[in-house]
């Protein structure tokens, strides 16, 4: 697995340069445009190391020699939405402060009600069962809860945007959650990203986890977004994009989008590299 740039929400968010100001999209679509037909550059199922229309990836991946760490240090210090046993309700973003959880929030949240679904599996197509799945994301305004916060969309008191699950026997998943809003950045004037969701699977370990993020089907943001341009190859874009599912869509509540993960093997789920 290659080196990527990392894509969280405080550098999507944060205030452009000077220089990120001044480019256009036109610009940057020009420049995406440009790699694409360059034959050397297809058919890339990592993400490019240094992708120019994504103006910080140059400075977003290792340059030197990777350092020897203690993995017991590593998992003291990884993140982590719970500090308690995953809760059933924890999968549930929409509803309020219950029993066994860390949610604070009461009332309602605003927006599209949604369910995401899929199961997680190995590149033979076995399931994996028994995973730690986080997934954090920004309100139907397109804004996240987090302290360097650029958009000034409205804050949703009712919405963390965070949750958690174990995958059962069958690899399964399921959130129950807000569609999330596509949002400004500083790689360029006017650049917005494509409305997504941030999943992380922990494996067997903290220093196991992966980080991956689902788009929406049919979002006119994803010819126009170098991080999700960076990936050359189609079908790999493609794995990233969830499939609305009229079966998971439930009756007078929520639309439904199924989501698989592929962890191993040629098919594999583009992940983020856990040394940026």
């Amino acid at each position: 697995m290659t080196t990527t740039p990392r894509t969280d929400a405080a550098e999507e968010t944060a205030v452009p340069s000077s220089d990120a100001a001044a480019t256009t999209q036109a610009e940057i679509s020009a420049e995406i445009a440009e790699l694409a037909a360059r034959p050397q550059e297809r058919g890339q199922r990592q993400p490019l190391i240094d992708y120019p229309p994504y103006r910080s990836s140059i400075l977003r991946h290792p340059t030197k020699d990777p350092r020897h760490v203690d993995p017991e240090t590593i998992e003291r210090w990884s993140p982590c939405f719970g500090h308690r046993d995953v809760h059933r309700l924890e999968s549930d973003l929409t509803i309020g402060a219950h029993a066994g959880t860390n949610s604070a929030v009461s009332g309602e949240p605003i927006g599209e009600r949604i369910t995401v679904s899929g199961r997680i599996v190995d590149g033979e197509g076995r399931p994996v069962a028994g995973q730690l799945v986080e997934i954090w994301q920004a309100n139907a305004a397109g804004r996240y809860v987090h302290k360097n916060e650029q958009h000034p969309a409205p804050l949703d008191p009712n919405f963390v945007g965070t949750g958690r699950c174990l995958t059962g026997p069958d690899g399964s998943y399921a959130f129950t959650t807000i569609k999330p809003g596509p949002y400004p950045w500083g790689n360029h004037r006017n650049a917005w990203r494509p409305a997504h969701i941030h999943f992380s699977i922990f494996g067997n370990a903290f220093t196991q986890r992966l980080v991956t993020q689902m788009y929406f089907p049919g979002d006119p943001l994803f010819a126009l977004d170098p991080i999700y341009q960076s990936l050359t190859d189609e079908k790999a874009r493609e794995a990233l994009v969830a499939t609305y599912d009229h079966d998971l869509t439930v009756p007078d509540y929520s639309m439904g989008y199924r989501w698989d993960i592929v962890l191993t093997g040629a098919r594999r789920t583009w992940m983020e590299d856990s040394d940026d």
